[in-house]
This record gives C-alpha cells, structure tokens and sequence, in this order.
C-alpha cells in the first residue's frame, strides 16, 4: 500500500485526518513486524477497525526492547540513522544518589528512523506552524546534556533549525555559559528576534549566574533535570526562568524519541499540536477506553510522520485535552523512566 507522505502535511481537518490515519494503521498493522504481533497478541482482527478509537497503541516501553520499523525490506541497521532516548550520564547518576533518587532504568529507547527527509519536513513544518519564518530568528541552543550523548533527536533538529535560520548568530552552547548571557544581551540591544532552546537544569544554571534586562526573546524549555537537579513542577520552573530571564512567558516543545512531531506551548503551559500530530486520553484503568475532554488519563499520541515505525504510541505521560488540538501535560505514570521530553513531575 503506497501512503502519499505530502498529504500527510496537507491535512486540514479532522476527517482528512482520520481517513489518512486509518490507511497508516492499515499499512502499519501489516507491515510492522512487532506491531503485527502485538495486535495478534491482543486478539485484534484490525481489518475491521474502521475509527481512530478502535486502534490499539503500541506500548512505548517496546522501542527499549525491539526494532520498530514498518516495510517488507531485510532489516539492516545501517539503512536507519538512530536515534536514542535521553539516559543518565555517569555524572547526572552520581547527582541522583546524592538526591536519593536511584529508580533510574539503564535501558534506552532506540527510534530507527529510514527517512530523515521525513523527519526534517516534519519538525521544519511544524515549527513554521507556531513560529513562521526560521530565517526570522537567531536559534540559541543550551542542550548540553544532549550534546554529551551524541544521538539526540532534539539535537538533529535544532541543529538543523540553526542551519536553516542562516544566521551566524545561532548556535549551540555546552558549558560556556558566559559567552551564551554575551550573546543573549547583545541580541537584546539590537532588538533581533531569537529563540532560546534550552533543557531545564542548564536554563536555571544560566539565570543563576547571569541577570537580564526586559526583553521579547522567546525562551523555550524542552524540560527534564537529567538527574542534575531537583525536579520542579512546571509551574515554579516557569516562574523562576520569567523572573530572570525578565521575559512575559516560557515556551515549551514536548516531543520525544519515539516520534517524529512535536507539539509546542507557546506560554501558557498548554501544548497544541500541528494537523498531523493527534492527542487521545486513555483510562488509566482501561488503556482501550477514552476519557471526555478535562478528564485525566494516559496519553496516546497519533504522530503520521512516524510511518516507517509505528504512528499509534502508548506513552507512560498523563495529561487532559483541553479542546481538539490543545492538550496539558500533567506527569507521568508511577515508576516510568525519567526523560527528557518535557516531563516534570
């Protein structure tokens, strides 16, 4: 079954979405290895599934333990760029036990993505979606405990969002965190717009050595301590991070490994997501059940980029839909990993 990949960025409205989410599932449930065999698992005839709410997710824990890929090809792994869900470096470990804190699994999801056009079209497209125009800003990125790591999807993608700003501005910063406050203060005096993309542990060692005057940069935190810190809840960190860096708001991505698409908030702690990126809530008592907008319950995502892995993922993530396309992310599941995808408990 060939899936037109253009129309999938062409969606409109919630039908479009729907038939086109259905021909994936389609294509996916037989062509899918592990996703073939989870819904045979399941007793599921998925020939006869005809709504979005009848489609069984796949349980997000399987990228640790399996290779997710759909098509009929040999699997080879050098057809497929990896990329790895975030770990704990040795440093950040030895944190964590300082802060009691030792429930942390060693295990790491690997996303094999076959087509990173689709990949870059996504995330480009969906920046467009919220921010327009990449060349409009300097892209300034404090992500040091994804650089370390080196097969971050989050670095792929800001990395080549700082190619496509075509700025010799834009750039990342590891520890140099002087040379990044020179830099923000600068493009505050010229008035140029900029996007600051920072993981929530550098962002608050950032304010807490340097101070700031009023400004419209956007600073936008892509969440997780990495076992750096103390975990805040969303809300304090915000406040600390306005306060200091004396901006109006914070901005925020959740994406995450396992996906291709993201969802962005651009200040008020709730997220929306682009045409092609769907939220479901499941019952946490019953994961094939869906609960009513403002009820709390289990995020499944619908990611149509994800076609050549599995687009229908079970996260460990809890949060309600505010309306169709706006979502609140509200922690995650008892004894789940700790990520880096924007998760504070």
């Amino acid at each position: 079954m060939k899936i037109n990949e253009n129309k999938i960025f062409e969606i409109n409205n919630n039908k479009d979405f729907e038939d086109i989410a259905l021909q994936i599932f389609n294509y996916q449930a037989n062509n899918n290895k592990i996703y073939n065999q989870y819904l045979k698992y399941l007793n599921i005839n998925y020939n006869e599934i005809v709504s979005l709410k009848k489609i069984p997710f796949l349980p997000i824990e399987l990228f640790k333990t399996h290779v997710i890929t759909t098509g009929n090809e040999v699997f080879k792994t050098n057809n497929y760029k990896q990329f790895k869900s975030s770990g704990t470096t040795a440093s950040a470990k030895s944190k964590l036990q300082k802060l009691n804190i030792s429930s942390i699994a060693n295990s790491r999801s690997i996303h094999y993505v076959k087509d990173l056009s689709l990949y870059e079209k996504s995330f480009c497209k969906g920046f467009e979606y919220f921010y327009g125009n990449i060349e409009d800003y300097v892209i300034l990125a404090l992500l040091p405990s994804y650089l370390e790591q080196n097969d971050s999807s989050l670095v792929y993608m800001v990395d080549k969002l700082i190619e496509l700003s075509n700025n010799n501005e834009s750039g990342f910063y590891l520890n140099n965190l002087d040379e990044l406050a020179e830099k923000i203060n600068n493009l505050i005096k010229t008035k140029q717009k900029a996007i600051l993309i920072g993981v929530s542990f550098a962002l608050l060692d950032l304010v807490e050595k340097h101070q700031f005057v009023e400004n419209e940069i956007i600073v936008m935190e892509t969440g997780g301590m990495k076992g750096r810190r103390k975990e805040l809840i969303r809300t304090e960190l915000h406040k600390i991070l306005k306060n200091s860096l004396k901006v109006e708001k914070i901005h925020s991505e959740y994406g995450m490994t396992e996906l291709l698409s993201q969802a962005y908030s651009t200040g008020n702690e709730v997220f929306e997501t682009p045409n092609w990126l769907k939220i479901l809530i499941r019952d946490t008592n019953d994961p094939f059940s869906y609960l009513a907008n403002g009820k709390t319950g289990g995020i499944n995502v619908i990611d149509l980029a994800n076609l050549h892995s599995c687009a229908f993922i079970e996260t460990k993530d809890l949060g309600k839909i505010v309306n169709n396309n706006k979502f609140e992310i509200l922690g995650r599941f008892d004894n789940s990993d700790i990520r880096g995808c924007n998760l504070l408990l």
